[in-house]
């Protein structure tokens, strides 16, 4: 199979220079969100919270809280992405142009998932000025953070094709990420909840994936990080599959 990396370069870089254009909400406004969380909970009330996991609790929660910001921007930046182009018509250019699947998912998840990883960097090195943390296993981290990156940023293309209206860009990641996420252990662990509420933070499928994060932190997590990562490449095998059925029946696409 011949790829059109051609057609593919033209689409990431379009989508990442969009980034660069709208800095203050793709950029700063997340930024500054999750400064102010650590900032309150990490270096204000930190102090007061043990945790189980041995390190401080400003250096605890970071994690969870890349976590919510990977989640959310990943899902909104490729969902609006994608939805542009339905919305103004240019989606027909795409669909008959030499561009296929593949070179489709490298432009917009791969700029999606790109725009992560550098709203990833400066979050921990804005971290690092506010609590002191350290990273167990930064090769591992970087790699697991790539993977939830381009996953959502799968996720967030399938809402963008599935999407009619900007209002609906909106649910998943503000009505079902961001409540999950905060119900996911990012301030705390689930040694902390009484039962039946430990067994029931299982179901939340963002337990795994912040505790994976955790793991590769600080080296220990409430579950084990095989159980995460084998969480995580089960939810994108899903998500390829459902965009691979979205192009071969070509539904949301043709509307």
């Amino acid at each position: 199979m011949h790829l059109n990396l051609r057609g593919a370069y033209a689409i990431f870089k379009n989508e990442l220079m969009r980034m660069f254009r709208t800095a203050f909400g793709s950029i700063l406004s997340p930024v500054i969100t999750t400064s102010l969380y650590l900032v309150v909970f990490g270096a204000a009330m930190g102090r007061q919270v043990e945790t189980t996991a041995g390190v401080p609790y400003g250096a605890f929660i970071v994690p969870g809280l890349l976590m919510l910001t990977l989640l959310s921007e990943s899902t909104s930046n490729a969902s609006f992405g994608i939805y542009m182009p339905k919305f103004t018509g240019a989606i027909y250019e795409l669909l008959s142009a030499p561009v296929g699947v593949v070179e489709t998912l490298i432009g917009f998840v791969g700029a999606a998932a790109v725009k992560s990883l550098i709203l990833a960097a400066i979050i921990l090195g804005t971290a690092a000025l506010i609590i002191d943390y350290q990273i167990a296993y930064p090769v591992l981290a970087f790699f697991y953070i790539l993977l939830v990156a381009a996953t959502f940023s799968l996720l967030g293309f399938i809402i963008g094709l599935w999407a009619n209206s900007f209002e609906k860009l909106q649910i998943v990641p503000l009505l079902v990420l961001t409540p999950l996420t905060f119900l996911g252990g990012t301030f705390y662990t689930l040694e902390m909840l009484p039962e039946p509420w430990r067994t029931i933070s299982l179901v939340n499928p963002v337990v795994y994936l912040v505790n994976g994060l955790r793991w590769t932190f600080i080296g220990e997590s409430d579950l084990p990080i095989a159980v995460s990562l084998g969480a995580t490449l089960a939810f994108l095998l899903v998500c390829v599959g459902i965009i691979a059925w979205i192009f071969k029946t070509g539904w949301r696409l043709r509307e």
